[in-house]
């Protein structure tokens, strides 16, 4: 999960160095807006690949915190076409417009207010996106949270379960060696009362012999 999580730093820095050139684009001409599109070409890609390598991480996270993770994996994916599909309008809006870097149809006011109305809505979609970051990370420090304290509790309860049949075994042995004891007193018990049976008997034979040789 640390390494997902160094994955979306990254992918949170790259997006926004991407949606500040992006309005960039807007407003350069000649050279700086090719390398302007070059390095947006390059940190799309490379943006893609990271959202590949969290994909794979997030295949191999449990079951039970993998949802998640691929909720946030599909917010990322949006966020990367919806990045894709801006650099494509500015790069189509700035080939319409018809631009001559040696002609400027602008007069330095009119540039400097759509710069600053430009400078404003990235900033406005950075903080959104530093927001949304943020939201994401935290809810992922709560989901291992709760996934380490459901953790403890099932080894909680898994030793409450192997201390309880420990003393059922306990029990089953102290309750065999009682039915044990009680058969053998049963046992003994029923000795005794035979040799009792056999002294009455024995007596009673005595006293009848004795009182018929006494008549004789």
């Amino acid at each position: 999960m640390e390494l997902i999580q160094d994955y979306e730093q990254q992918y949170a820095v790259q997006t926004a160095e991407i949606t500040a050139q992006i309005g960039r684009i807007a407003v350069a001409s000649g050279a700086e807006r090719n390398k302007l599109i070059s390095d947006v070409d390059r940190q799309l890609e490379e943006s893609q690949e990271l959202l590949e390598q969290i994909g794979l991480e997030v295949r191999d996270i449990p079951q039970n915190s993998r949802a998640a993770y691929t909720s946030r994996l599909n917010c990322y994916q949006a966020e990367w076409k919806r990045l894709q599909q801006e650099f494509n309008n500015a790069k189509v809006a700035r080939s319409k417009a018809g631009y001559d870097s040696s002609v400027d149809d602008f007069d330095e006011i009119g540039i400097q207010e759509d710069q600053k109305r430009r400078l404003l809505d990235n900033t406005e979609r950075l903080e959104r996106t530093s927001n949304y970051l943020n939201d994401a990370y935290r809810i992922s420090v709560e989901t291992e949270q709760i996934g380490t304290q459901v953790l403890a509790d099932l080894s909680e309860q898994r030793e409450t379960i192997q201390r309880s049949r420990g003393r059922l075994r306990e029990t089953d042995a102290d309750l065999s060696r009682s039915s044990r004891i009680l058969n053998s007193m049963i046992m003994r018990a029923m000795r005794e009362k035979f040799i009792l049976v056999v002294v009455v008997v024995a007596i009673f034979l005595v006293l009848i012999l004795s009182i018929y040789f006494s008549i004789s």
